[in-house]
């Protein structure tokens, strides 16, 4: 990982264990305190974009989660649900007294028992090797890798799990992981991807542009548009994290600092699709925004400066 992305990542809390736990509870209940909603608000764009591959290829996509943890974008994508009403689910009482294995069983049976609403299968890669063994026990992905390729090589029995993909989606990953992770999944796969990313601002997304390019993809930002993904846990988070966006020349007044972690819009894809269907003519966004957020951190201008204050 470059030295800048990981200077910006020491400005963000670490969550790293809720993703080694071996099922979904602690994942749901810390970042929906948070409020959380990154995949909520990124499903109706996904949804528009995989429309839009189908139109041009005439076949469902395999989707490539990178950075899936338990396997909540294919949740919400392939059944009725959404990141609050299972969030919902696991904080009930009867639902946190069960072990694992229950849970899963139960889970296995909860997803089985929806239509299947979604217009992908999905294959989940992360680093948690619980959380990729959670998704695939309970039946939301066809199947999943477990591996950091940040520091390590893809192995052959792994390449042959991504290789079917024809979309990779992240709606986080990118500062986790960097266009070295990309490259190898790209040189795995059977064919050239259409790459979705919710990159948060204060993270580049040049070197992933110039991996595709060399490839012969283009890269279209959605223009006007900004997605949430969550509150910020603290006060030193909040204004570390001011820091790093005002460092890189980004504008925060109306975005994050109003308390809430913005994302942007990235598809990559070949050159001929690019043309054939522009960005901004497949995805129509009616709200990136969401009207009722707990307790959060946000930035007033005073004659005296800027002053960081918590606005319920």
């Amino acid at each position: 990982m470059s030295e800048q992305i990981a200077r910006i990542n020491e400005s963000k809390a670490v969550f790293d264990d809720i993703y080694v736990m071996s099922d979904p509870r602690s994942y749901f209940s810390v970042l929906g305190s948070l409020d959380y909603m990154i995949p909520d608000v990124a499903e109706p764009v996904i949804r528009q974009i995989l429309a839009a591959r189908a139109a041009r290829y005439g076949d469902d996509a395999t989707v490539l989660d990178v950075g899936c943890s338990y396997g909540i974008n294919a949740a919400v994508h392939r059944f009725p649900v959404n990141f609050a009403s299972l969030r919902q689910r696991y904080a009930r009482r009867e639902i946190m007294e069960l072990d694992t294995e229950e849970l899963a069983q139960l889970d296995r049976n909860f997803y089985a028992s929806w239509p299947d609403i979604g217009s992908a299968r999905f294959i989940g890669l992360d680093i948690s090797e619980a959380a990729i063994r959670y998704a695939n026990a309970v039946g939301l992905h066809v199947d999943g890798v477990a591996a950091d390729l940040e520091t390590s090589e893809l192995l052959e029995k792994d390449a042959a799990v991504v290789a079917p993909a024809s979309l990779i989606l992240s709606t986080g990953a990118v500062g986790y992981v960097t266009d070295r992770t990309y490259s190898k999944l790209l040189d795995a796969l059977a064919t050239t991807p259409w790459v979705v990313s919710f990159v948060l601002r204060m993270f580049p997304y040049d070197g992933f542009i110039a991996a595709f390019a060399e490839r012969g993809m283009v890269t279209e930002k959605l223009l006007g548009a900004t997605f949430i993904q969550r509150r910020f846990r603290d006060e030193q988070e909040f204004e570390q994290s001011m820091s790093v966006l005002a460092s890189r020349g980004i504008e925060t007044q109306g975005f994050e600092a109003d308390g809430l972690f913005q994302a942007e819009l990235f598809l990559s894809r070949p050159e001929a699709d690019a043309r054939a269907a522009p960005l901004e003519e497949i995805v129509t966004v009616s709200s990136g925004r969401f009207n009722s957020f707990g307790a959060r951190f946000v930035q007033l201008e005073e004659p005296e400066g800027i002053r960081t204050v918590i606005e319920a």
